[in-house]
């Protein structure tokens, strides 16, 4: 198991993603959806993290009541934009931890739940925004390749070339929650992922190998 060490200068993601047999069975297999909600886009320059939220997947089954929600203090203002987008005020973060301690926190929650896969919509943005905080913080942070619910779209779908989440959760049926809060993000994003494993299930895609393969585009 990768175990992460924030007193080193290199920190590991932890996950059981290469040691997973190739023939595993998705219905044997763990994940976490997760979603970041930040003061803006530009993650890599001023803006920061606000929220970090997550569930857990098992095989085809999302587990609503194995949540994780952490606010990370900014140290900067919130646009009224921001606000107006997620409902996240300066009170609900002022007394909250650090981005690297959230981080950590969240990373805790991954170990203790075994996982296989991290997962997200978009999710090369939400590992830019752990990247970044933690780069502030002097540490380099290393992650296993994530599933993103955009490359199983477009095995499924190539025809679509669209990101909002809400959208595809709409198209695929998929039930939608209140927008632009972490959990809830992640809970609409876990859902869309089921479907599109049932879906995937339905083309004969059934095993860890199967799903690696198609989730890179080698379909």
């Amino acid at each position: 198991m990768k175990i992460f060490i924030f007193s080193k200068k290199k920190i590991e993601c932890p996950m059981h993603y290469d040691s997973v047999p190739l023939n595993c069975k998705i219905e044997d297999l763990k994940f976490v959806v997760f979603d970041t909600e930040t003061t803006g886009f530009r993650v890599g320059a001023e803006d920061r993290l606000l929220e970090i939220g997550a569930v857990k997947v098992e095989g085809y089954e999302v587990k609503e009541n194995i949540t994780f929600q952490t606010f990370s203090n900014p140290h900067r203002l919130i646009s009224q934009e921001i606000i107006q987008l997620t409902g996240i005020q300066s009170k609900d973060v002022e007394q909250a931890p650090e981005a690297r301690d959230a981080i950590h926190d969240f990373f805790a929650f991954l170990e203790g739940n075994t996982v296989n896969s991290l997962v997200g919509h978009y999710v090369s943005f939400d590992e830019l925004v752990l990247k970044s905080e933690l780069k502030r913080a002097g540490l380099h942070l290393q992650m296993t390749p994530s599933l993103d619910t955009l490359n199983l779209i477009g095995y499924l779908s190539p025809s679509y070339d669209m990101r909002d989440l809400e959208r595809y959760a709409q198209l695929f049926g998929t039930r939608v929650y209140p927008r632009h809060r972490a959990v809830n993000d992640a809970l609409i994003t876990a859902y869309l992922f089921v479907d599109l494993l049932e879906l995937l299930r339905d083309r004969k895609v059934e095993t860890w190998g199967e799903l690696v393969r198609v989730s890179r585009g080698n379909g």
